[in-house]
């Protein structure tokens, strides 16, 4: 149970306990917990109904998800769910439900899917249809397997050596200011994909009136691509817990919270595991290294949702309600955890933070390219021979990771256009795959660096419809609480829908003009703000190939079916 004040009741624990009793949320269940916890029905209803990961109607006995954004949607999830639905059909299994779902975090394993709850990586048909049948017979299902250890890291800063570091040190001398006067000079900013100076935001948070203030990791990454918290949680694991610690004395915050994705159970256990450790070495708890000072550190399981990632939206999770982003100002630096002090980061961000205070400002300049600073880990996915998550320095050219660490796109084929962080980014054309990787040459070549999660197309591919398909992904996550993301993703879809049929007129083009600065303009989050990125991208890069669907009825890549069908 997450710390609350006296009137604020968090529920997820109780909602999750009926749910693994009962398979779902049985009305009765609700009207129960309402009477004992104080907390209107309606409020417990309005809840439970937000969050894809619970469920107020009883569930097949076999649930099966099938991930079709974006990297899924590139390696055949689409054909996966088409295939097992036609299977369902001809089997007349009364007890098997199949339908699509958002990102699992699974991209360099795509296509991925949950049954029952277990993620799965490159399921195939017959791979998948034997888990059905295991698991409508009562069989108990493979779990996550383990992964073959990892060349050293150049992120590790310990190199075998004492671990927490940097910690021990700053218990010591307690120089706070020194540490954020050290974030500032190394230019440490926000790897999660907004980009904020870290010693900025820390010193906001310090600098906060109130003896009450937290610390948030946000490890919920949910955007198609976005992958390398994943595995930085399995192979930094300390540096992240250090991280956090570091975070907690510098801002004067005594707990802290790690928001990890529902998906990510075995990410979750070694974090788990981490923490235990580090209270067994003296390193957490009340009595730091034997010191007067404290923090603690606590896992919190998101209830499911992209929007999650949104950092007001995530607060607003931490405190038992709907995932629905505020309004901002007030930022989270001033009013974020129950309305206190609140240090948010990103899972890389934290662990960048022991190694520029263990090795030093010239070291993490140096490890950067063409004026960049820092190492930076990059997830590829998409169609390259080698998807996986690799570590380069900031700076490095598109092309060195893509064409050399991911191996070039397969059979023989040239990379046509990548996404350089996912759907938000945009996408684009292979004669840009010399931008670099940062902050500044992302934004000069008219996108993001964003978390750096690089989705790659292969010549073949039809960019409207991996727009269409980026599109949905930002509709099926809108939380609806703003008119504009709500009803302008819709009506983007259903444009592009219609482009990919042969149908539309030249005012459609003005219509997703007109669209596109309404998001941007009038949206609350960034949700909203970059859902029209991916067509907006794909129409100044590949313009005519659209606009061949549209005047000339006719797909260049041979995709899309230039006749009517159902809008998904």
């Amino acid at each position: 149970m997450m710390p609350s004040r006296k009137e604020d009741v968090l529920i997820f624990d109780d909602l999750r306990a009926i749910q693994s009793k009962y398979g779902y949320l049985p009305t009765e269940q609700l009207q129960d917990l309402s009477k004992n916890n104080g907390v209107p029905l309606y409020q417990i209803n309005s809840v439970a109904d937000f969050y894809p990961h619970f469920y107020l109607t009883p569930q097949p006995k076999v649930a099966v998800r099938v991930c079709t954004d974006m990297s899924c949607h590139l390696r055949d999830g689409g054909r996966l769910l088409n295939d097992l639905k036609l299977r369902l059909q001809a089997s007349g299994a009364p007890d098997v439900g199949i339908r699509e779902c958002s990102c699992l975090g699974q991209c360099d394993g795509a296509p991925a899917i949950l049954v029952n709850d277990h993620v799965y990586r490159g399921a195939g048909l017959a791979q998948t249809e034997a888990l059905i049948l295991m698991a409508a017979t009562g069989g108990e299902l493979p779990s996550f397997s383990e992964k073959p250890a990892i060349p050293e890291l150049a992120s590790e800063p310990y190199k075998g050596g004492q671990r927490y570091g940097a910690l021990r040190r700053l218990v010591e001398t307690r120089d706070w200011d020194g540490v954020i006067a050290t974030l500032k000079a190394a230019g440490l900013s926000g790897l999660g994909g907004a980009g904020f100076p870290t010693g900025v935001k820390w010193e906001a948070v310090r600098k906060a009136p109130g003896t009450v203030k937290y610390v948030i990791c946000n490890a919920d990454e949910s955007e198609p691509g976005t992958i390398k918290d994943r595995f930085i949680i399995e192979n930094l694991t300390h540096l992240v817990v250090e991280g956090m610690i570091i975070a907690g004395l510098v801002t004067g915050a005594r707990t802290g919270i790690f928001y990890i994705r529902h998906e990510y159970g075995h990410q979750e256990h070694i974090m788990h595991k981490a923490i235990e450790d580090a209270k067994a070495q003296g390193l957490l708890g009340s009595h730091i290294l034997g010191s007067d000072l404290e923090f603690h550190l606590e896992i919190f399981v998101s209830p499911g949702g992209y929007i999650c990632g949104e950092e007001t939206a995530l607060i607003e999770a931490l405190e038992g309600k709907r995932s629905e982003p505020r309004n901002k100002p007030p930022f989270p630096v001033i009013e974020g955890l129950w309305q206190k002090p609140t240090a948010l980061n990103n899972v890389e961000t934290f662990a960048n933070v022991p190694q520029i205070l263990f090795k030093g400002v010239d070291w993490f300049k140096a490890q950067g390219q063409n004026g960049a600073a820092g190492l930076k880990f990059v997830g590829v996915s998409g169609d390259v021979q080698r998807p996986g998550i690799f570590e380069i320095s900031m700076g490095t050219p598109v092309s060195e990771v893509i064409l050399g660490l991911a191996g070039g796109a397969p059979d023989g084929k040239k990379v046509k256009a990548f996404a350089p962080s996912g759907p938000s980014t945009g996408y684009l054309p292979a004669s840009m795959l010399d931008v670099r990787l940062d902050f500044k040459s992302m934004a000069a070549a008219g996108s993001m660096l964003g978390s750096c999660a690089i989705v790659v197309c292969a010549e073949g591919r039809c960019m409207l419809d991996l727009a269409l398909n980026a599109v949905k992904f930002f509709r099926n996550e809108s939380c609806g609480k703003c008119v504009p993301c709500r009803v302008g993703s819709q009506k983007m879809v259903d444009i592009l829908t219609g482009w990919t049929m042969g149908k539309g007129t030249r005012a459609d083009f003005e219509m997703v003009d007109d669209l596109t600065e309404a998001l941007k303009l009038t949206s609350i989050c960034g949700l909203g703000q970059f859902a029209h990125s991916p067509i907006t991208s794909v129409l100044q890069h590949f313009r005519t190939e659209v606009e061949a669907h549209v005047f000339e009825k006719r797909c260049p890549e041979g995709v899309c079916p230039m006749h009517d069908r159902v809008v998904a």
